[in-house]
């Protein structure tokens, strides 16, 4: 582990309007429109209903917003909370490559010419310096482990003000490494197996998650 710290994210933090708005689209790609409105007026997020922010680098809405927005999702799908989650993640990484390839870190990067060990980490490394780039708190560090890759993100936007008792809640987080390990390599997602062995919902100092190849 690398010896970055604890990123302390201010309640009112602003963040970036292409990361919502991806975010949005993914959740109306899995739960259909009127699931998005009503996961947006459940939430106290009222005046995101057929009023998306711009899809642009700018930072329009806040940190804490896209929080309660994931909190929202897992509410209201209940036990299939986490699985829908991972589909949102993954849907809002395909709509970050189709519209917002800088952002993601992920233009210029000349995968084919990469063994597929290093494409992973290619992409990975990608998305760090989007976030770091973009995010004025991002601190996101990436390292291989003897072909285990570990993805720790140390100001977490999805645990922003949120708590958990019992269990790590970064789903959509989950569902958006696979996604990129699909991107990376051509396989389903289901070939590599993704766990968050830290959560600062938990109390930890930062979120992270394991990458591996299944057997």
């Amino acid at each position: 582990m690398s010896d970055l710290k604890r990123v302390d994210i201010p309640e009112e933090a602003p963040y970036v309007n292409a990361l919502f708005w991806q975010m949005l689209q993914g959740v109306e790609e899995v739960l259909g429109e009127n699931g998005l409105n009503a996961v947006l007026r459940s939430s106290g997020l009222d005046r995101y209903v057929g009023n998306p922010p711009e899809n642009n680098l700018e930072s329009g809405v806040l940190a804490r917003e896209y929080a309660r927005l994931n909190e929202a999702i897992e509410q209201f799908t209940g036990r299939a909370g986490k699985g829908m989650l991972q589909r949102i993640g993954r849907a809002s990484f395909r709509w970050g490559i189709k519209e917002q390839a800088a952002l993601m870190g992920l233009a210029n990067i000349a995968l084919k010419a990469l063994p597929q060990r290093l494409r992973k980490r290619a992409i990975l490394l990608g998305v760090r310096k989007g976030l770091m780039d973009l995010v004025d708190f991002g601190l996101v560090d990436v390292q291989d482990n003897d072909g285990v890759l570990v993805y720790t993100d140390y100001a977490c936007t999805i645990c922003h003000t949120r708590h958990s008792a019992e269990q790590p809640i970064c789903h959509l987080y989950v569902g958006t490494l696979g996604e990129a390990m699909t991107y990376a390599t051509g396989k389903d997602f289901r070939e590599f197996e993704i766990i968050e062995t830290h959560c600062r919902a938990l109390g930890h100092d930062y979120c992270r998650f394991e990458i591996r190849d299944r057997a």
